[in-house]
């Protein structure tokens, strides 16, 4: 069994107190990945120290010749999708075609953000004042702290970290302790490619230390934090109070509409993608199926129809369309929430078991569950499950179905199934959601367009396209008079 460091000024370290824990594979606990250093707080300060030294050199390098860096990682990722796809595999339980969605989604955000190293552009604009030249420039802010999940290990850590150094800012990285391997092999490319010693530095472990410095340490001028809704809010509120940079992107409650006019078998087919896909680990996963009563009954029979056609099994098998959950602890989630749902009313038509039959005895393998009879004000309709579980809501017209929409503490992803341009419009407008579709499944987003919710949802300025380069970055504004 490998054992896999820390990275902090361009070597690779232990902990410091020497302990270590273990990656291990959701399809069958049985399987230990590898063993990572588990870092405490004087890991992740030193990481800090090695970023603010790196800071200036990074800085001053020109932002194209930054740049090359990550079109070597493009072509290295290509190169070597197939073990990118294996490991993601084995560490996360995605199946093979999920696996291989996340590495081209890796290698689209890369190839994007490393071209905006040529467009980091500023304004010059017209002074009130005749001589004088006044122009704006966007600059690094110093040291960010980055934080991903467990579920896009590879996406969300290279379209963090690509924006942030591309920016011209070091980086403290901080990958999620259930895949710290898929991670780690992004950041060993990125040193492999030529980036510099101290510019990027990681740190595994567990979240309270990495959070307690990021929080508290001045030097970080910057934290960018994807997962839990209570974790992000109670660092935010640490991080703000001191003045430095927060973005969060955190929970969703996406509702997914489907009016009398609509293509059911699209929607179906959109809900088992957007609802169960990746076993409804996404924040944008389809949770609240919004549905019109006169085609609730048949969107009804057609989804139970599809849902059982799913193949749920080892991922590594291509056959297999539905993997395993992360770990005891969402299963454990997913039991609760089935049983939330009956004692509230709800009807559960399809799941809501665990399987533990055969070759599935030694993973975390469950059922897809649907629930009907669902109300706005259950708990089920309301709280993020992020599990492979999807609520059916009846509703009596657009306006209902609308309101219902909103009526959640979330605002990240939505869909509607319509033919209908006016009532499509209309509920553009008036949902409150940062992403929203018409006739499109509620997971679907373009790396170079903005990311983000509103309401509990989002924290600071949105990730990817142009906005993710912003936010690491700060406008500053020069008047020069000859």
């Amino acid at each position: 069994m490998n054992t896999y460091k820390n990275l902090i000024a361009g070597k690779w370290e232990n902990a410091m107190s020497g302990e270590t824990f273990m990656s291990i594979n959701p399809a069958n606990n049985k399987d230990i990945i590898a063993s990572f250093a588990k870092s405490a707080e004087e890991d992740v300060e030193a990481a800090v120290e090695a970023a603010n030294d790196a800071f200036k050199g990074w800085r001053n390098t020109p932002a194209p010749q930054r740049a090359e860096v990550f079109f070597k990682v493009v072509n290295k990722i290509e190169d070597r999708r197939k073990e990118f796809v294996d490991v993601l595999v084995r560490e996360t339980g995605k199946t093979q075609d999920e696996a291989l969605g996340e590495v081209i989604r890796t290698i689209n955000v890369v190839r994007f953000m490393a071209g905006e190293a040529t467009r980091l552009a500023g304004e010059t604009l017209p002074s009130q004042q005749h001589g004088v030249i006044a122009y704006t420039k966007r600059e690094p802010h110093g040291v960010v702290g980055i934080i991903t999940p467990w579920n896009f290990p590879l996406g969300l850590a290279a379209s963090k970290t690509t924006p942030a150094l591309i920016a011209g800012n070091t980086v403290v990285f901080k990958p999620a302790s259930n895949t710290p391997l898929i991670s780690t092999m992004y950041v060993q490319l990125l040193m492999e490619c030529g980036l510099p010693a101290g510019v990027l530095n990681m740190i595994t472990g567990p979240g309270g230390p990495v959070g307690k410095v990021f929080g508290n340490n001045d030097k970080v001028s910057a934290v960018s934090f994807t997962g839990s809704t209570k974790v992000g809010t109670k660092l935010g509120k640490t991080v703000n109070n001191r003045n430095a940079r927060m973005q969060a992107e955190m929970g969703g409650k996406n509702p997914f509409v489907v009016l009398p006019d609509a293509d059911l078998d699209l929607a179906v087919e959109h809900i088992i993608l957007g609802g169960f896909g990746e076993c409804g680990q996404r924040c944008t996963a389809t949770s609240r199926v919004i549905v019109h009563k006169q085609v609730v009954e048949k969107l009804t029979s057609k989804l139970l129809n599809a849902t059982k056609k799913i193949v749920i099994g080892n991922p590594a098998n291509n056959h297999v369309n539905m993997g395993a959950l992360i770990d005891h602890i969402q299963v454990e989630n997913y039991e609760k929430y089935i049983q939330i749902g009956r004692e509230e009313g709800a009807k559960l038509v399809f799941g809501g078991s665990r399987l533990e039959e055969g070759d599935l005895k030694n993973g975390y393998f469950v059922t897809p569950a649907i629930f009907t009879n669902v109300t706005s004000e259950m708990r089920i309709a309301q709280e993020e499950i992020f599990g492979p579980v999807v609520c059916i809501i009846e509703v009596e017209s657009f306006d209902e179905a609308l309101k219902v929409s909103n009526d959640v503490a979330y605002g990240l992803s939505s869909s509607i199934y319509t033919n209908d341009l006016k009532k499509a419009f209309g509920f553009l407008d008036g949902i409150e959601s940062g992403v929203s579709h018409v006739n499109m499944p509620s997971i679907y987003s373009e790396p170079h367009f903005p990311f983000g919710g509103m309401k509990c949802t989002t924290t600071g300025p949105r990730e990817q396209g142009k906005a993710g380069v912003q936010f690491y970055s700060e406008t500053r504004t020069m008047y020069v008079k000859p």
